[in-house]
């Protein structure tokens, strides 16, 4: 904490001084309130866009029509939604703990909307005027925000583990399990990503961050780290191809089976203010935040002045919420075997690799150390570690296939072990299926043909019709 909060140097040299938030926390209640009511209701206008656009894109994917009934050309579609779940009837299972099981909805809304608090809309320095209040285009912002917006992040997951164990049933009680797991699993990767960014920006602070991308955005700084992000926040989300805690195919609905009515609803609402929530920390952290695309801030000066901001990021917003859609109608969903792997063996360890590649340029640009030095001497670490890696590689696989040799065959694998069928496991196959004749052998035995036998004595049609 102390290190980040430091000055740090940058590449050319110029000191980086400890972010100043002392235009923050000096708004009369009444600002602070409608600045309060306009993050909730960006929330809510977004997420029923979303939806809307989340069926349509889709539709136009699967070469659909998708709504068009409710509203001009179906923009209303969400809203019928949210007023048909609203008046459905609304069970609660008799085994359910009551108390929990309600409240585990309410646990997994609220946290979606805590995180857009501390994300600026505009610049703190440009401040705009509000009922001839002026007043920065962010509601509030802290020295660890970031850290802020994981344990939001993390608290919503909560909800839905206790609406699996509150319900009573099997399976909402697997989805709740899966959630915990996979949130576990990607948010290590996340942290290690922020804390790349972390080291370039020499802040936690939201504001602070954005401002150190004036010059170049940290998708172009940070590749690895952005890339890293984008799909821990898919898992984070729980959106298809990583949408394990809800999957229909083997949970019937998951963690939600057992809801109906507005509680089903604020688990689906939930979901969509956590993608905007993503979206917009992604946007922040790699993508400039509330600046002006490259072309037009070269050629226009006021791009980023006044409340031109906002709309960069809406729409910087509306990109990262588009990639949601294209995921979910382009891939099939991974197994559970696949995302656990996936989160474990490759993001967590190359996600600490490339932070401890990133702190040491770090230092040695700090030290002073010429640029084309710095990549000599990381690009030598890195071979020497694919070396050593190649290296053994090579003798365990020579160890085990010795190990292999001297085992002998393993025995045939028997797919109705104790009684039920079972699935193979890596590296086991299925015995072949026994068939009574080969497909190619077989012959279409035609009536009166010379292959027609009685019980015994073979006839052809002729004697048998003489008879």
């Amino acid at each position: 904490m102390t290190g980040l909060a430091a000055l740090t140097t940058a590449p050319e040299g110029v000191v980086l001084a400890a972010e100043d938030l002392s235009m923050f926390g000096t708004d009369p209640w009444w600002l602070v309130v409608i600045k309060a009511v306009f993050c909730f209701a960006f929330l809510m206008v977004t997420v029923l866009f979303s939806i809307v656009w989340e069926r349509k894109v889709v539709a136009w994917m699967q070469l659909r029509i998708g709504p068009n009934r409710n509203g001009p050309w179906g923009m209303l579609q969400s809203l019928a939604d949210g007023m048909k779940l609203m008046l459905k009837e609304d069970v609660v299972v008799k085994r359910a703990d009551k108390v929990v099981y309600i409240l585990a909805p309410v646990i997994a809304a609220i946290p979606a909307f805590m995180a857009i608090a501390v994300i600026p809309f505009g610049p703190a320095d440009n401040q705009v005027s509000i009922f001839g209040q002026r007043t920065t285009m962010q509601l509030t912002d802290l020295p660890i925000a970031m850290l802020y917006i994981l344990a939001v992040a993390s608290v919503g997951i909560y909800g839905l583990v206790l609406a699996g164990w509150s319900s009573g049933s099997t399976y909402p009680l697997l989805g709740g399990l899966r959630s915990a797991a996979q949130m576990i699993s990607y948010e290590i990767a996340m942290g290690a990503a922020f804390a790349s960014v972390f080291l370039y920006s020499g802040s936690m602070s939201t504001s602070a961050i954005v401002e150190a991308q004036a010059d170049r955005w940290f998708v172009i700084l940070l590749p690895v780290s952005f890339i890293i992000y984008i799909i821990t926040m898919v898992g984070e989300t729980n959106r298809a191809p990583f949408d394990m805690p809800e999957s229909e195919g083997d949970l019937v609905g998951g963690f939600n089976t057992e809801y109906s009515s507005i509680k089903f609803a604020m688990f689906m609402l939930a979901e969509y203010v956590n993608m905007v929530t993503v979206s917009a920390v992604s946007v922040t952290l790699f993508l400039g935040g509330w600046r002006a695309p490259y072309p037009i801030s070269t050629f226009w000066e006021g791009a980023n002045q006044g409340w031109w901001p906002m709309l960069w990021f809406v729409l910087k917003v509306q990109l990262l919420l588009f990639f949601f859609i294209w995921l979910r109608g382009t891939l099939p969903r991974v197994r559970y075997d696949q995302l656990m792997k996936l989160g474990w063996k490759v993001l967590i360890p190359v996600s600490v690799v490339w932070l401890m590649l990133v702190a040491t340029v770090r230092a040695l640009r700090n030290e002073g150390y010429d640029f084309s030095r710095i990549v000599l001497y990381v690009g030598a670490a890195v071979l020497a570690i694919l070396l050593i890696s190649f290296i053994v590689d090579m003798f365990r696989d020579r160890r085990n296939r010795a190990e292999e040799e001297a085992a002998g065959p393993e025995p045939a694998f028997d797919p109705m072990a104790g009684g039920f069928p079972v699935p193979p496991l890596p590296g086991q196959t299925l015995p072949p299926v026994p068939r009574r004749t080969p497909r190619r052998e077989r012959e279409l035995v035609v009536s009166g043909g010379p292959d027609t036998q009685s019980d015994g004595n073979a006839s052809d049609g002729k004697e048998a019709g003489g008879v």
